[in-house]
């Protein structure tokens, strides 16, 4: 970065070419500054690719293109972009005073989306409130979803690559390795956040020794830790998209060519398609491929063959609340619907031990009313979590958290503490805009304490790995399970998940 009056301090040399951003208040910001080649025509399903040098300082004030991906009007999100193909590209905030070398904390933002939707420009992730206070460098990344991220179709040749959205965040990091000392960060402390998809690709990459040493500590929130798929099943659904672009297995080597607009639009045939076929499970999701991807990650990590990187990890109280209120058949909600998934997983993998019905029901016993939503809050997130922290805490510590917090609003519309509900507060920027009702019914002023706090944590984890705040947060170990309950008031309680802990067991579904 370049001292000097006016925009000159707002240039940063990186090593693709110079960047310039812009100002506001008490954040700098650099957007759209792009990461890899743009991933079209015969780049369409390789590995990320080095951009383009360049030599003038880029436009690097406004968010770059969204990954392409297939709208969807159960899911209104503002994607903060249009949609295009030079969509690798990264954003990054920082305070106004924080100065190249400075050596702060870096936190690299990974969007969640079902794998097939979302983007690092959503306005939700603006990371002013974030970077304000000086303590971090905050960054945000676009990676290739759906179809072009998360379909295999390695077995049609050698020039589609497997798992290209995770090789694009792998290829992301890398950038930040690279450069963001320029920014004031320290690529020495990198930790890595997602949420839902995004917490789904930290477990992965947690386990994946294309990840080591690219970060230093990571959050998961709401990941989806199990819904890794092998080979066979990564065929099956090839062909679906195959067959849905009216295309046969031979004809294959043409798919580079295919419109991007017929290529989205098999992509959400198949994902509305699968989990009807079978409850709870993903069209487009990390495959395992012996590379990126070198078995189930829940194995791995409970065979203490994870990353040694502090973890925190989590999930919110009512996850599945929210796929309830959209009619998503992406959570098996209904007691057939979890029959039906329970048969699928039996026929796939006879040697994995499934609890009978009677024993979860026994759990979920005297715990209210939907059990079924509970049943596919554990099935989807707790439980992946909790077999995730018991084994990676064997080689580095874990602190497990649960978020409960929901404003008046929110409950009186059944959502409660739904899936995706805490990241305003993560983010600092609670109301979305004036038709947000969020908070129409009261809860702002606790909302924003409850922002605070989260912030405070997760930025003292990225500083030094322990998310200090009051009360004291007590890592994941077996004398105790301790876990945060994120609320109007924290509190932490040890073992707060025995029941379903016990009736899911150590293995089951964990290795779907």
């Amino acid at each position: 970065m370049t001292s000097g009056a006016g925009t000159d301090n707002l240039v940063v040399d990186t090593a693709y070419g110079p960047v310039r951003g812009t100002e506001d208040g008490p954040v700098r910001s650099w957007r759209g500054v792009r990461y890899a080649a743009p991933p079209a025509g015969e780049l369409r399903w390789r590995p990320p690719q080095p951009p383009p040098r360049w030599t003038e300082p880029a436009d690097a004030t406004r968010v770059g293109p969204v990954c392409p991906q297939p709208t969807d009007p159960r899911i209104p999100i503002d994607l903060g972009a249009p949609q295009g193909d030079d969509c690798l590209t990264l954003n990054i905030w920082a305070s106004s005073d924080t100065e190249p070398g400075a050596g702060k904390p870096v936190l690299v933002w990974i969007h969640g989306g079902a794998y097939i939707i979302g983007s690092s420009a959503q306005p939700l992730y603006h990371g002013g409130a974030l970077a304000a206070g000086g303590q971090a460098v905050i960054v945000t990344i676009n990676y290739r979803l759906g179809a072009l991220g998360f379909l295999d179709l390695s077995a049609y040749g050698d020039q589609f690559a497997t798992n290209l959205g995770l090789r694009d965040v792998l290829f992301a990091l890398q950038w930040v390795r690279d450069n963001i000392a320029a920014f004031g960060g320290d690529p020495r402390r990198v930790t890595v956040f997602g949420e839902s998809a995004g917490g789904g690709i930290i477990t992965t990459l947690l386990t994946s020794p294309a990840a080591d040493g690219l970060f230093g500590a990571a959050i998961a929130q709401s990941s989806p830790a199990t819904s890794i798929y092998d080979r066979e099943r990564s065929r099956r659904v090839a062909e679906l998209f195959l067959a849905e672009l009216g295309m046969a297995p031979g004809e294959a080597g043409s798919l580079p060519s295919v419109p991007t607009p017929a290529l989205l639009a098999a992509s959400k045939r198949v994902f509305d398609d699968i989990p009807v076929r079978t409850p709870g499970t993903l069209a487009f999701a990390p495959v395992i491929d012996g590379d990126v991807v070198p078995a189930h990650p829940v194995r791995l990590a409970r065979e203490g063959r994870s990353l040694p990187v502090p973890l925190i990890i989590g999930t919110n109280r009512h996850e599945a609340a929210l796929f309830r209120w959209m009619k998503s058949p992406l959570m098996p909600i209904t007691p057939a619907a979890i029959r039906r998934m329970f048969a699928e997983i039996a026929s796939e993998q006879p040697d994995l031990r499934l609890p009978d019905e009677q024993q979860i029901r026994a759990a979920y016993r005297g715990r209210g009313k939907h059990i079924g939503l509970r049943v596919a809050r554990d099935i989807g997130f707790r439980m992946p979590s909790l077999w995730f922290a018991e084994g990676h805490r064997a080689v580095a510590p874990v602190y497990l958290y649960r978020f409960d917090f929901a404003t008046p609003m929110l409950r009186l519309l059944r959502l409660g503490a739904a899936h995706a509900t805490e990241l305003p507060y993560v983010w600092g920027n609670l109301v979305a805009g004036p038709k947000d009702p969020t908070f129409k019914l009261g809860g702002l002023k606790a909302g924003r304490t409850v922002s605070h706090r989260i912030r405070t944590r997760w930025l003292n984890f990225a500083a030094d790995h322990t998310p200090a705040g009051d009360p004291v947060w007590r890592p994941y170990r077996p004398e105790d399970r301790a876990t945060l309950v994120i609320d109007a008031q924290d509190r932490v309680i040890a073992d707060l998940d025995r029941d379903v802990r016990l009736a899911w067991g150590d293995e089951v579904l964990s290795f779907r």
